[in-house]
């Protein structure tokens, strides 16, 4: 191998690592005392808007503003012999009253908790809207529900962080996480 053509090679390689190692410091674990759960959050974009409480273990977040894309996440309950899919429906329920609402594709999808992808469209203030709801079955009898909607195309190019959102969420009693 020539001098110069190594020097590209290490040099490509230094380059690589480098971006994989600033990648990695941007992820944050959201953990809080008040929710049983956590995550990884990728980009320090994500803002918390409303923290969990004892009264209220619901967390929202935005990628900015709520329009580029925002997270709510919601444990339900389910019955232990309920699928997936009858899970999804009685949420759908809620939303076939959004205006312009169409119906998507539902995908299976596993992280550290399996469960399935629901996907839709809607019209909010005359602007193409998605949701991205990701159901993930933490016990027999709970599902969380990671709610990400967002305009049509800021949401669908950030959907490599809800995707890592989504398989980072985990119970913190299955790990004895702690929280700081």
């Amino acid at each position: 191998m020539k001098p110069n053509s190594l020097l590209r090679l290490l040099s490509l390689s230094i380059t690589i690592l480098g971006c994989g190692l600033m990648a990695s410091a941007q992820t944050v674990k959201f953990c809080d005392e008040d929710v049983d759960y956590v995550f990884d959050v990728p980009n320090a974009t994500w803002r918390i808007t409303a923290r969990p409480s004892a009264s209220s273990p619901n967390v929202e977040m935005v990628f900015g503003d709520r329009l580029n894309g925002l997270l709510e996440v919601r444990k339900i309950g389910s019955r232990s012999d309920e699928l997936m899919s009858e899970v999804i429906d009685r949420e759908e329920e809620k939303l076939k009253f959004l205006q312009g609402y169409v119906r998507g594709t539902e995908e299976n999808f596993a992280g550290f908790l399996r469960g399935s992808v629901f996907n839709f469209e809607f019209i909010r203030a005359g602007r193409n809207m998605v949701g991205r709801y990701y159901f993930l079955r933490a016990t027999d009898t709970t599902v969380f529900v990671l709610r990400f909607s967002g305009l049509k195309d800021q949401l669908m190019s950030i959907r490599n962080q809800t995707d890592s959102i989504a398989r980072t969420f985990n119970l913190r009693d299955r790990n004895n996480i702690q929280c700081q």
